[in-house]
């Protein structure tokens, strides 16, 4: 019977070691290039310098924002190697901070590259060595394509979806609008501009009275506003970057041209742009947005303005709390944070993707009460409701209904 006991025991012993090994390997961890036990490599590109430089404080934040998510201990363990350049929103030079980013410095995705069309020159050499595109800092409508570009991922509501918007205010409001509209000449500004026509449908011809591009290259774009006055528009739908924005606000109150102004979510800043154009020069302005504006005092009570305001206080008490752009970065962080997390001990480029492609009515502290985040294997659009706001004062008042109209890749 001992003989017999003694093999049982063997026996058991050794299913229960065989159980073990089994478990360990089910339960083992996974990684590609730039992620480890210690640390996840995160790569940004961003135009700290050059003609769309007000939105470095993106990048600025998102770094903030990964020094208190290492100070609180890293994601599940790892501790965020935040790696970013400057691109000066120059496209071959995005293209040469890419390759730096995926080859030398070997990072395990790119997160919120700005801009689109330095977007677009990295997009497919990020997917041919299928390295994470993720939640890019544009609107462009072109991120939104999964089973072209699966690698790429938006994050903010898209340009055309937004400017179907505004168009659909005017056919509204203002159906017999002489429309003025400026915007970049790029893949920016023309996404934007297709979006508009689109939304006014077969009444585009009629209702556009001129269609005004200017270079980024350009110092000044006071001639064009000049220009666009003299058709006697009573409608402006003013596509430009901070700076331009600004430019071209100053211009309309110099030039006494007052038309019915509507300026692109993307410029909407009361930092970076309103406030430098002059709040007098500003009042009326139509634009729209889907992040708590921390200007307006109705969210000082708010938890999640709460929450944004000590992270500042604590990482970043010399960020202008007026920028818009800071909570925008606070917010898109969050929602890197929120994927790598769902990565558990998985942290492949393919698992990555596969959590981003996987959020389910994400409620963050900075959206607008109503918006949430929702993507799919086949939505690669985060982000597609927005509402509609008019400046009062030094501040951004909204109006009407939480609206989406989104518009696919």
């Amino acid at each position: 019977m001992s003989v017999i006991n003694l093999r049982l025991g063997a026996f058991a012993a050794a299913l229960a070691l065989l159980a073990a090994t089994s478990s360990g390997a089910l339960a083992q961890k996974k990684y590609d290039t730039g992620a480890s036990d210690a640390e996840i490599k995160i790569g940004n590109i961003m135009p700290y310098s050059g003609p769309a430089s007000a939105y470095g404080v993106i990048g600025k934040t998102s770094e903030a924002y990964f020094r208190k998510i290492n100070a609180e201990g890293g994601i599940n363990g790892r501790k965020i190697n935040f790696i970013s350049y400057d691109d000066a929103y120059s496209p071959p030079k995005t293209v040469e901070q890419a390759r730096k980013l995926v080859e030398s410095d070997e990072v395990l995705l790119i997160f919120n590259p700005l801009g689109t069309p330095p977007n677009t020159a990295i997009q497919k050499y990020l997917n041919t060595k299928k390295v994470p595109q993720l939640f890019v800092a544009t609107g462009a409508t072109k991120w939104n394509d999964p089973k072209d570009f699966p690698w790429t991922m938006g994050w903010q509501p898209n340009y055309q979806s937004e400017s179907r918007i505004y168009a659909k205010y005017i056919l509204k409001n203002k159906p017999d609008a002489k429309i003025a509209v400026l915007y970049q000449n790029d893949d920016y500004g023309k996404d934007y501009l297709k979006g508009f026509r689109d939304g006014l449908g077969d009444k585009a011809a009629s209702m556009i009275a001129i269609e005004e591009s200017y270079e980024v290259s350009e110092p000044t774009i006071d001639s064009h506003i000049v220009k666009m006055k003299a058709t006697g528009a009573d409608v402006f739908f003013n596509i430009t970057t901070p700076k331009f924005a600004a430019q071209a606000i100053k211009k309309n109150s110099e030039i006494g041209w007052k038309p019915l102004h509507f300026l692109n979510g993307v410029s909407s800043s009361i930092g970076s742009v309103i406030k430098p154009a002059g709040f007098e020069n500003s009042q009326g302005i139509i634009s729209s947005n889907y992040l708590k504006d921390p200007t307006d005092i109705e969210w000082k009570n708010d938890a999640g303005m709460k929450a944004w305001n000590e992270f500042l206080d604590k990482y970043y008490p010399e960020a202008n709390r007026a920028d818009i752009f800071v909570m925008y970065a606070y917010t898109v962080a969050q929602g890197l944070e929120r994927v790598l997390r769902a990565s558990g001990d998985d942290l492949t480029r393919a698992n990555v993707m596969k959590q981003a492609a996987s959020i389910k009515d994400l409620q963050l502290g900075g959206l607008l009460p109503g918006i949430k985040v929702n993507t799919s294997a086949t939505d690669f659009a985060p982000i597609s409701q927005v509402q509609l706001m008019r400046l009062k004062g030094e501040t951004w008042e909204r109006f009407g209904e939480i609206l989406s109209d989104d518009v696919g890749g």
